[in-house]
């Protein structure tokens, strides 16, 4: 895919993160948001899996350790083929098999089950390392939030992948500044960042603008291309990113737009979606 079709996926995939929240009436658009550059760009360029067979044996693995983004990864997963677009509208209802975390018995595509906060990076570092035994080529990817990992159990898992040298793994942190209680540097604050990946033994990308295509692309070559050591891409991005009364408030962590809310942001988008067309 060129920029604009990734940048037209990403808009589309922010439609079904919005409209997936509003029809539950619960869960968590403002980091499914901050994240869809990310997602869209793992699905749709970045890995080497096939929506036909989920599970076959070479594909790459990704596991969302902040599996409250549900949504954002649904969405993905939605537009990418592996289940209708039109089931995005069944999140969290009696029934559904899209629960408000990620459960891979019931969901084509989700390698691993998360949502306790912290436990996902831990998976992706078994696989990586299942990997590495095993002899297979398959790489691992997980996306961490920047308020996760206030979690002691995430630098545990980055101790261990970097004294493995497993250079199979990216590790990806959602640095969008916001978690439930407020700014992350206010209630614990994980700066910085990048040092402490450094000290756990990873190579470290810093992305400016997590939620631009080129900056993505440019770090997960050179995520590629780093042997000998795990890679953490930091990157910082606008929680909301996408909805205009969203973006950058805190409020929007946890919480469902009502009808009004919803057709706004839908315009929101919608308006994107024209701009994108006349490129």
């Amino acid at each position: 895919m060129n920029k604009l079709e990734l940048q037209k996926t990403a808009n589309e995939i922010r439609k079904g993160i919005v409209t997936a929240v509003h029809s539950a009436k619960a869960g968590h658009p403002g980091g499914s948001l901050s994240a869809t550059e990310i997602f869209t760009y793992l699905y749709f360029e970045e890995m080497n899996i096939d929506p036909k067979d989920p599970k076959k044996a070479d594909r790459d693995r990704f596991v969302l350790s902040k599996g409250h983004t549900a949504p954002g990864l649904y969405s993905t997963l939605a537009h990418r083929g592996y289940f209708p677009v039109e089931d995005l509208t069944t999140l969290r209802k009696l029934g559904s098999y899209l629960q408000g975390h990620p459960c891979m018995q019931h969901i084509p595509g989700v390698d691993m089950s998360s949502g306790s906060l912290g436990q996902g990076i831990s998976a992706a570092v078994g696989m990586a390392l299942s990997a590495k035994m095993s002899g297979d080529s398959y790489r691992t990817y997980t996306l961490l939030g920047d308020g996760e990992i206030q979690e002691g159990q995430v630098w545990e898992a980055a101790m261990f992948a970097g004294a493995r040298k497993l250079d199979n793994l990216v590790v990806i942190v959602d640095n969008n500044g916001l978690q439930i209680d407020g700014p992350i540097d206010e209630v614990n604050s994980p700066y910085p960042i990048d040092k402490k990946f450094e000290a756990f033994n990873f190579h470290v990308i810093n992305v400016a603008d997590g939620n631009d295509f080129d900056q993505l692309k440019a770090a997960f070559d050179e995520a590629k291309a780093t042997k000998g050591m795990p890679t953490a891409i930091i990157a910082k991005t606008l929680k909301g990113k996408g909805v205009s009364f969203m973006e950058g408030q805190v409020g929007w962590h946890g919480k469902a737009p009502n009808d009004e809310e919803y057709a706004i942001a839908m315009a929101d988008l919608e308006k994107v979606g024209e701009a994108l067309c006349q490129k």
